[in-house]
C-alpha cells in the first residue's frame, strides 16, 4: 500500500514538474524569439501604430489592429455567453428537476467538444448567410459571426462551471431566504447568485481567455484583414489568426517578418496570463469572504 502510495505521489510531483518545465519552455521560445524583433522595431511602435502590415512592402508593426480585433470577437462571444450561460445555470441550480439535470448538464458540455473548425464552417457557412437576410451590409467574412458562434463555444464553460459554484451554496442560505418570505426567483437572484459570485466570476474571466486564445472560428470566418475598426460588419484579423497565416506561409525563419510571429504570441501570453491572475485574485478573494 506504502509503495503505491509512493508511485502515484512519484507521479503526480513528475506531472507537476512536467507542467512548470513546459511553461518556462513556452516563456523561453517567446521571449528568445521576441527580443531579436524588439531590437529592430521598438516597443513604442509595436504599441502605438495603427496598421500592422509586416508582410507589404510598406511595413508597418503595430500590434492594435490585430488586438482590436481579437477584444472585439471577445466581447461579442461574451454578449452571447453571459446572459445565456448564467440563465442556464440558474434553471439548472434552482429550477430543473435533478434527473433533467444529471442529463441536460452533460449535453450541454458536449459542446465545448465540438472540434473549433466545425464551428469556423458553421459561421463562415451558416450564420453569416442567415444574418446577411437582415443585415445586407454584413461581409462574407466578419467579425459578428465568429464572434456569436465564439460564444456558443464558450457558453457550457459559463453555464457548468457557475452551476457547480451555485450548487455548492449551502442549503442554509436557501432555506433562510424561503423563511423570509422570498420567491424561488429573489432567492436565486439575490442570495444564490451573490453568494456562488467568486464561482461566476472565474467562469466568466476563464471563458474570456479560451475566446481570447481561439484561432480556428477567426481564422475561417473572421477574413484576415488586420484594420483598426470596432465595426463588427467588415473583415478584421486577430492575433491567434495572423499567427496561423503566418505559420502556414512562405515566410522564412530568422527574418524579421517570421519574428512578428513571437511578437504577437508573447502579447496574447501576457493578455491571458493577465486574465488568469484577475481569476485567481477574485477567486482567494470571494473565498476567504465566504468561508
Amino acid at each position: 500500500m506504502k509503495l503505491k502510495e509512493k508511485i502515484i505521489e512519484f507521479f503526480l510531483l513528475l506531472s507537476g514538474i512536467i507542467s512548470i518545465l513546459t511553461t518556462i519552455g513556452i516563456l523561453y521560445v517567446l521571449i528568445s524569439e521576441s527580443i531579436p524583433f524588439f531590437e529592430k522595431v521598438s516597443v513604442i511602435d509595436f504599441l502605438t501604430d495603427t496598421q500592422w502590415t509586416p508582410l507589404f512592402a510598406d511595413k508597418h508593426f503595430g500590434i492594435l489592429p490585430l488586438l482590436t480585433g481579437t477584444l472585439l470577437t471577445t466581447f461579442i462571444a461574451l454578449l452571447v455567453a453571459i446572459p445565456f450561460g448564467l440563465t442556464i445555470a440558474i434553471y439548472l441550480n434552482e429550477y430543473a428537476p435533478g434527473k433533467f439535470r444529471n442529463v441536460v448538464k452533460p449535453i450541454l458540455e458536449v459542446l465545448a467538444a465540438i472540434p473549433t473548425v466545425v464551428y469556423g464552417y458553421f459561421a463562415l457557412m451558416v450564420v453569416t448567410p442567415f444574418l446577411q437576410n437582415f443585415i445586407p451590409q454584413l461581409s462574407g467574412f466578419n467579425a459578428l459571426s465568429p464572434g456569436i458562434v465564439m460564444g456558443i463555444m464558450i457558453m457550457p464553460m459559463i453555464s457548468s462551471l457557475s452551476e457547480d459554484a451555485m450548487y455548492a451554496v449551502p442549503n442554509s442560505l436557501r432555506e433562510a431566504s424561503y423563511g423570509m418570505g422570498a420567491t424561488r426567483l429573489q432567492t436565486a437572484l439575490k442570495v444564490i447568485v451573490p453568494s456562488a459570485s467568486s464561482g461566476i466570476i472565474v467562469s466568466i474571466i476563464l471563458a474570456i481567455s479560451r475566446a481570447v486564445g481561439e484561432t480556428m472560428i477567426v481564422a475561417i470566418a473572421a477574413g484576415q484583414q488586420p484594420r483598426l475598426t470596432l465595426n463588427p460588419l467588415v473583415p478584421i484579423e486577430t492575433i491567434t489568426t495572423y499567427i496561423v497565416q503566418v505559420s502556414l506561409g512562405d515566410v522564412v525563419q530568422g527574418t524579421l517578418e517570421y519574428q512578428t510571429i513571437f511578437a504577437a504570441g508573447i502579447t496574447l501570453f501576457i493578455l491571458t496570463f493577465i486574465l488568469n491572475n484577475i481569476s485567481y485574485y477574485f477567486r482567494k478573494k470571494y473565498q476567504k469572504k465566504y468561508e
